[in-house]
């Protein structure tokens, strides 16, 4: 990761470099008009800022050594992670054809089920992967005194949670048919992935 490869510093700038390179992009001339433009800045800067991944970090910071029931941690997640998953399901939609409401319900929630797969299966290689496989130091979450899903349900039930997302995921595509397929794809990936 940058931190590694350079330093802190760089790093956080990168990642602002970056935030603001996201806006530039939307705020140029793109298919669909302003009012579809206008609402994919605004579905960014939600998912970003305190409403989303800023806000679900800062959960997660002051969470260290505390202990979350199951609303809490979900909620910190879908905000974390899952807001910024979302935000790009959907950004990639706004870039198509318009879908009808019903379409785009179920593509929300597809999103918001693979968001929180997602973070749910990274804690579950936290605790059962090693270092090499992961890329990142294995178990580091439960040194840090985090709160996750194995640590508040157990490997098996959160086993058996991350199931039951992937296939509430799957489902939520059903209206799309053969085009989800790629959805489906990434769902796959995102549940069998190993590092």
């Amino acid at each position: 990761t940058c931190h590694v490869e350079y330093d802190e510093a760089t790093a956080l700038l990168v990642g602002d470099s970056l935030q603001s390179l996201a806006f530039e992009i939307l705020a140029r001339e793109l298919p669909g008009g302003s009012e579809r433009q206008l609402e994919m800045i605004r579905l960014l800067a939600r998912a970003s800022g305190s409403c989303g991944m800023a806000g679900g970090q800062s959960i997660d910071l002051a969470a260290v050594g505390q202990s979350l029931c199951l609303p809490e941690l979900e909620m910190m997640h879908a905000l974390k992670t899952g807001a910024l998953i979302r935000a790009a399901v959907l950004l990639g939609a706004l870039c198509g054809r318009a879908l009808s409401e019903g379409e785009r319900e179920s593509l929300d929630r597809f999103a918001k089920r693979a968001g929180l797969l997602f973070q749910i299966v990274d804690d579950i290689l936290d605790c059962t992967s090693n270092t090499t496989t992961l890329g990142k130091t294995a178990g580091k979450d439960a040194a840090a005194a985090k709160p996750t899903y194995v640590s508040l349900l157990g490997l098996e039930r959160t086993r058996q949670l991350a199931a039951d997302l992937q296939q509430q995921a799957v489902e939520a595509l059903g209206v799309f048919a053969e085009r989800s397929r790629r959805l489906v794809e990434l769902t796959d990936f995102i549940t069998r992935r190993k590092f």
